[in-house]
């Protein structure tokens, strides 16, 4: 895997198992009618070409978003809906990013800085067109079916790195004295496909091996964990049929080193995971531990042999070495015998 210090923000990110992290910009919508007492159920087609047309013809440069990038989830019944809250709310996904880059320089002999330059110069541009977009979609009024409604457009917590950053490094500098360390080391990815962790041939579960040979080209992991992730769809909408218990994973990965993590952050934010083969993509929630996730390790090993009923299965780097020999005995013994 390429170096991650000269990874551009609209770069693809090619990892193992056939898996790459696609960049994009993922903005979370909100929607309030400006009678606060209507009933009317919101048109969805018509906001999503509103939203299309808007950043077509309104924005530049144009954007190009297509109507299966625009996710709504409406209010559930508009009659038990209270004034102050929303109609529907949902997410816009930009992926088409190339725009942002321009045309690009030759690379001049002799200074090794320039690759480095460019990329620091497209992260500040992206970074500013990103905030310029928010601003200019935020509170913008729409008129759909004749109702008139008022947008809200905020840049999720998740897809922001410098201030994902800025809240692990406050959080440690004010002192937790539950915590050993003294520094952020544990990611933690939330709605991923469960087949794309796992060993087809025996499973279609997570798995520990494929898990950590994915995440280790990050840096040397000390613990990791790797479960179904049936709480996702508990959280989502009851009525979005978007998750179904058993095909998401929850993945936990603990660092040894402060600057593995932090790349391993970088690389995962504002991007979504796209297996090879396939146009799905997978747009996961990304945060890091505050809650010292293997602080109690008993608890934690006391699961390493057990099964995915909705236990936390946790694994620490000798144990996935133990489990990598035993499995290798068993097949030479079962060579053997034959």
């Amino acid at each position: 895997m390429r170096s991650l210090e000269e990874l551009s923000p609209t770069e693809t990110l090619d990892i193992e198992n056939g898996l790459a992290l696609v960049s994009r910009v993922k903005l979370c919508l909100t929607i309030y009618p400006l009678v606060p007492s209507v009933s009317k159920p919101i048109d969805e087609w018509q906001l999503k070409r509103s939203l299309i047309d808007f950043l077509k013809n309104s924005v530049f440069p144009s954007v190009t978003v297509p109507e299966e990038d625009i996710i709504v989830r409406r209010h559930k019944d508009l009659k038990k809906r209270k004034r102050e809250e929303p109609v529907a709310h949902g997410s816009l996904f930009i992926r088409d990013l190339g725009f942002l880059e321009g045309k690009k320089k030759k690379k001049k002999e002799g200074d090794e800085n320039d690759e480095e330059r460019d990329v620091k110069g497209l992260e500040k541009k992206f970074i500013d067109w990103r905030k310029v977009l928010v601003e200019k979609m935020n509170g913008i009024e729409l008129t759909l079916a004749g109702v008139k409604y008022n947008l809200t457009v905020v840049l999720p917590v998740s897809d922001d790195f410098e201030r994902l950053k800025k809240d692990w490094e406050e959080f440690y500098a004010f002192g937790h004295p539950r915590e050993g360390r003294r520094e952020a080391d544990t990611i933690i990815l939330r709605g991923v496909p469960s087949r794309w962790f796992a060993e087809p041939i025996v499973s279609s579960k997570p798995s520990m091996l494929v898990t950590h040979t994915i995440f280790s080209s990050f840096g040397k992991i000390r613990n990791f964990n790797v479960a179904e992730d049936d709480n996702l769809g508990k959280d989502a909408d009851e009525d979005s049929g978007d998750l179904v218990s058993g095909l998401h994973c929850k993945i936990v990965v603990q660092f040894e080193k402060y600057n593995d993590f932090v790349n391993a952050m970088k690389a995962f934010c504002g991007r979504s995971m796209q297996k090879e083969g396939t146009r799905l993509k997978a747009d996961y929630e990304l945060t890091w531990d505050k809650v010292g996730f293997f602080r109690n390790s008993r608890r934690v090993l006391e699961h390493r042999d057990g099964g995915y009923n909705n236990e936390a299965v946790g694994y620490n780097t000798d144990d996935l070495r133990r489990k990598r020999f035993r499995v290798c005995m068993i097949y030479d013994q079962s060579k053997t015998l034959r």
